[in-house]
């Protein structure tokens, strides 16, 4: 069996070690992971992945593409492993294919980590995705350089304009394309929940940060209250990728969730 998708093995690499499965967000590469890796690496096999369409998993996407489609190239890449389940981190989209993923194999998933996610869209996440739509209708740089505003507090971003043009630089070069875009973003976007939660037992550890402009905190509040199984760590700063604005903060939390659900 071939992978469905690139991904990239770490850590410690044998049958019986634990896995970690990190799913990036939007931008769907694995490279977005790489502050967590080294703490990561120590203690659990770790796999970062491309998702389907972006990155080095070429494809052209369907018309009708759709978030259960991106759970299934979970499910293909652990069977393609021999891996039967895993800790699934998962920030924004990625959170969202864990939570499908949730829904149509609860065996797969040993936990679940759910950063900057929600229940169903929130109208201050569609408008964002609006209007990084129209930045996106008038040119693929237009809709790349504006993205960072949507990601990191505003003191983070004044310090750290070299690496931002570097990222920008990157990300043009390897960009997901216009229509593969729209199609993971309407896959998003028509998702929801709300109907499912109470069903979803797989213990889950929901981060998100209080100065976050895309996703409201109080998704993720909502996401806590209603999955049975769940704990909620409120971050006071680092925007929607405080993964990386904090990784400090970030690693420590999971690292720390990670043990805890490992041993219990």
């Amino acid at each position: 069996m071939t992978s469905p998708v690139a991904h990239r093995i770490s850590g410690v690499i044998h049958d019986s070690a634990p896995t970690v499965l990190l799913s990036s967000g939007l931008g769907g590469v694995g490279s977005f992971w790489a502050p967590q890796l080294a703490i990561l690496e120590a203690d659990y096999r770790v796999i970062v992945y491309d998702q389907r369409g972006t990155g080095l998993s070429k494809a052209s996407l369907a018309a009708d593409y759709s978030m259960t489609e991106m759970a299934n190239d979970v499910i293909e890449l652990l069977d393609h492993l021999a891996i039967d389940s895993c800790h699934f981190v998962g920030h924004a989209l990625g959170g969202i294919i864990g939570m499908r993923l949730a829904t149509l194999a609860p065996q797969r998933l040993a936990s679940l980590v759910i950063i900057n996610g929600w229940a169903t869209l929130d109208s201050q996440t569609r408008r964002c995705f609006e209007v990084r739509l129209d930045l996106l209708s008038v040119s693929e740089q237009a809709y790349i350089h504006a993205q960072p505003l949507f990601l990191y507090p505003a003191d983070w971003l004044s310090q750290h304009t070299a690496l931002l043009d570097a990222e920008e630089a990157h990300q043009l070069a390897h960009f997901q394309g216009a229509d593969n875009l729209r199609l993971r973003l309407a896959a998003l976007m028509n998702t929801s929940f709300v109907d499912q939660l109470a069903t979803l037992h797989v213990p889950c550890f929901i981060l998100c940060a209080r100065d976050d402009l895309l996703v409201p905190w109080t998704c993720s509040q909502t996401l806590a209250e209603g999955l049975p199984n769940s704990e909620l760590y409120l971050f006071e700063y680092g925007a929607h990728a405080m993964c990386t604005s904090d990784p400090d903060t970030f690693n420590q939390q999971l690292a720390k969730w990670l043990k805890k659900v490992k041993s219990s």
